[in-house]
C-alpha cells in the first residue's frame, strides 16, 4: 500500500472523529456529517485531499457489505412477500421518474438519447445513504422504509438492462465496469454467452449459500477462534462480490441475495457482529469521498444551472413518488416518508454519467453539471429526512388523526378492546381463536383498513370519548380490555371508563411501576406489565440452559415472582 493511500486513509478516518460527533449533536445525523467532512476536505475548502482511486473503490465495499447485512435481516419467505412491492412499486417507480425526467429533458430542448440518459441516470436513488438514514432513525421497519427498501433493490437489479442500453443510445460501445461490480454491457461476446453466465453467477451465489457456507461455518465453530469468523465473513462478501464482478453483474445484488439465504442460519447474528464495524467504517468513508468529489467551482461557474437541475429533477421525483405511493395504498405519513427518501439522485448515477460521456451519448461539457447536481442532491438528503421529521410527518400525522371517526350503530360484543397494536392483537388472536366477539376501537386508520380486509370488524375512534364508549356498548359489556400503548392516553381512557361504567371489568397494560400504580390507584384490580411475561419466561429458560431441572427452574421462578409482586404492592405505599 502506497503511502499516498495510507495519507488520505489517516485524513478521512481524522476528517470523520471531528465532523460526525459534531453533526449527531446538532441533531444533523452521521451521514451529514460524513459528507460535511468530505465537502471540507475537499479541494474547494481546505485542498487535503487528492484523488485516490484506491481508496474509493475500497470504500465502495462499505455498500456491499450494507446490502449484505440487509439480506441477513430478511428470510426469504419474508423476501417473497415482498415480491408485489419489490416489481410492482419498484417497476412503477424506475420507469415513472425516468418517463418524467425524460420528459422535462425534452421540454429543455435535450436531444432524445441524451434525455433518455438523463432520465434513467436520475430514476436511481442512493441505497447507501437512504438506508442509512432510515436505519439511523429506526424508520427501516416502517411501512414507508420497508416501501423505500423494495424500491431500492429493484434498483440494483434495474441496473444490469439500463447498463446494457446506455451503448445503444451513443456512438461507441465501450467496456466499463464500475467499482461496484456492475458491468456496462459492453462485452465482445454474444448476448445469450453474457446471460448465460449471469445465469450460472446468480446459480453460484444460491449454491454456495445453502450448500457451503453453513457447513463452513459449522466447522469453523468447532474451533472457537473469533477471529476465524471475521475473516470467513469477509472472505464470503468480498468473494461474491469478484464473482458477480467477473459475470457482469451487480455486486451488491449478489452479496443481498447471499444474505438473504444465510437469514435463516444459526450463524446470522454472528455474521452480523462481526461485519457491522467494518460496513460502518466503509460506509463513512463512502460518504466523504461523495461529498470530496463536489466540483464547488463548477457550481459556483454555473449557479442558476446546477441549483435548476437539482431542485427540478427532486421535486419531479418526489411528487411522481408521492404519487406512487398513494396508488400502492400508502397510507399519508409513510407516502411522505417514501417520497423524501427517495428523491435524490444515487450514487451509481455517477457510473452511468461516465458510461454516457464514454458511448457518446452526451459531451463532458453537458456531464458536468449532471455530475454536481447529483453529487448536491446526495448531501441534501439528510437534510430532507430532518425536514421530513420536524416539519412535515408531524402535520401529516395531525392531519391523518382529523379523519372523522366511525360511527357505530350497534355493538353488543361481551368485549370491548381499546387499542390493536402488538400487545392488543395478540389478546384479540386468542379470543376470537376461542369464538368469542369483540369490539375493537383503535386511532391507526392503516390498522383499520388492515383488519377489515381480514374480516375482523374495528372501528376508527378515540376511545376516551364517552360517546364512543356507549356506542362501543360498555353499557352492556362483561370485559374491557385496554391496550392502548400510550400511557397518558391509557391513564384518561381508565378514567372514563370508571367513572361511567363502573360495573364494567377491567383488564389494563402497564408500561412501568409508576403507570402501574396509577392505574391500580383507579380503581382497576387487574393490570399487566407489557414486558413482564415475557421476561418471566425467557429467565425459566435461562434457568434450564444452566442445567436447572424444568420443575425447579418452574418454581425458582414462582417463588420470585411471588416475592416480586409482595415487594410491588410494599412500594405502592410511597408511589407518588
Amino acid at each position: 500500500m502506497s503511502q499516498d493511500v495510507l495519507a488520505q486513509a489517516f485524513l478521512y478516518l481524522c476528517a470523520a472523529v471531528v465532523f460526525v460527533p459534531i453533526a449527531k449533536r446538532l441533531g444533523l445525523g452521521a451521514v451529514l456529517g460524513y459528507l460535511i467532512a468530505g465537502v471540507v476536505i475537499g479541494p474547494d475548502v481546505l485542498n487535503l485531499s487528492r484523488d485516490s482511486t484506491t481508496l474509493n473503490h475500497f470504500s465502495e465495499f462499505g455498500v456491499v457489505m450494507m446490502l449484505f447485512v440487509v439480506g441477513l435481516e430478511l428470510r426469504p419467505a419474508l423476501l417473497w412477500q415482498m415480491r408485489r412491492p419489490i416489481f410492482g412499486l419498484g417497476g412503477a417507480q424506475v420507469v415513472g421518474c425516468a418517463a418524467v425526467i425524460c420528459g422535462a429533458a425534452l421540454v429543455l430542448g435535450v436531444e432524445w438519447k441524451a434525455a433518455i440518459a438523463v432520465g434513467l441516470t436520475f430514476a436511481m436513488s442512493s441505497t447507501a445513504i437512504v438506508l442509512s438514514s432510515l436505519a439511523e432513525r429506526n424508520l427501516l421497519k416502517t411501512s414507508g422504509g420497508q416501501a423505500s427498501f423494495s424500491v431500492l433493490l429493484f434498483q440494483d437489479i434495474s441496473v444490469i438492462p439500463i447498463l446494457a442500453v446506455f451503448p445503444l443510445l451513443g456512438v461507441t460501445v465501450v467496456a466499463a465496469t464500475t467499482g461496484d461490480g456492475h458491468g456496462a454491457g459492453g462485452s465482445s461476446m454474444p448476448g445469450w454467452q453474457s446471460a448465460l453466465i449471469s445465469v450460472g453467477a446468480v446459480l453460484a451465489v444460491v449454491a454456495i449459500g445453502r450448500y457451503l457456507i453453513r457447513p463452513l461455518f459449522h466447522f469453523l465453530a468447532g474451533a472457537r477462534l473469533r477471529e476465524s469468523f471475521t475473516a470467513a465473513a469477509l472472505l464470503i462478501v468480498i468473494g461474491i462480490a469478484l464473482l458477480m464482478h467477473v459475470a457482469g453483474l451487480s455486486a451488491s445484488l449478489g452479496t443481498f441475495m447471499a444474505g438473504v439465504l444465510l437469514a435463516d442460519s444459526e450463524y446470522r447474528h454472528e455474521l452480523e457482529s462481526d461485519l457491522e464495524p467494518f460496513k460502518g467504517l466503509l460506509l463513512g468513508l463512502f460518504f466523504i469521498t461523495i461529498g470530496a468529489q463536489i466540483d464547488w467551482g463548477l457550481v459556483g461557474d454555473q449557479p442558476l444551472q446546477i441549483t435548476g437541475i437539482v431542485l427540478g429533477s427532486m421535486l419531479l421525483k418526489l411528487a411522481t413518488m408521492r404519487l406512487l405511493g398513494k396508488l400502492f395504498g400508502l397510507d399519508r405519513p409513510a407516502r411522505w416518508l417514501f417520497a423524501f427518501a427517495l428523491a435524490q439522485i444515487g450514487e451509481f448515477a455517477f457510473v452511468l454519467l461516465q458510461l454516457g460521456r464514454s458511448t457518446g451519448v452526451f459531451s463532458a461539457g453537458f456531464a458536468g453539471p449532471l455530475f454536481a447536481a447529483v453529487a448536491i442532491s446526495m448531501v441534501l438528503t439528510p437534510l430532507l429526512f430532518i425536514v421530513l421529521e420536524r416539519w412535515v410527518l408531524p402535520v401529516v400525522t395531525e392531519r391523518g388523526a382529523e379523519r372523522k371517526q366511525d360511527e357505530i350503530a350497534h355493538a353488543d360484543a361481551p368485549v370491548v378492546i381499546a387499542g390493536y397494536g402488538r400487545f392488543g392483537q395478540i389478546v384479540g388472536r386468542i379470543l376470537r381463536a376461542n369464538g368469542v366477539r369483540m369490539t375493537i376501537l383503535d386511532l391507526d386508520p392503516g390498522m383499520i383498513e388492515v383488519l377489515s380486509k381480514v374480516g375482523v370488524k374495528a372501528y376508527y375512534g378515540d376511545a376516551s370519548r364517552i360517546d364512543l364508549l356507549h356506542a362501543a356498548g360498555c353499557e352492556h359489556a362483561r370485559l374491557f380490555i385496554l391496550a392502548v400503548d400510550d400511557m397518558a392516553e391509557a391513564t384518561r381512557i381508565a378514567e372514563h371508563v370508571r367513572h361511567n361504567f363502573p360495573h364494567l371489568p377491567i383488564i389494563a397494560r402497564c408500561r412501568n411501576r409508576q403507570h402501574y400504580w396509577e392505574l391500580r390507584r383507579l380503581g382497576i384490580k387487574t393490570v399487566v406489565r407489557e414486558t413482564f411475561a415475557a421476561s418471566y419466561e425467557t429467565g425459566i429458560a435461562a434457568l434450564r440452559e444452566l442445567g436447572y431441572r424444568a420443575f425447579t427452574a418452574q418454581r425458582l421462578a414462582q417463588k420470585w415472582r411471588m416475592h416480586e409482586e409482595d415487594l410491588l404492592e410494599e412500594l405502592g405505599s410511597l408511589w407518588g
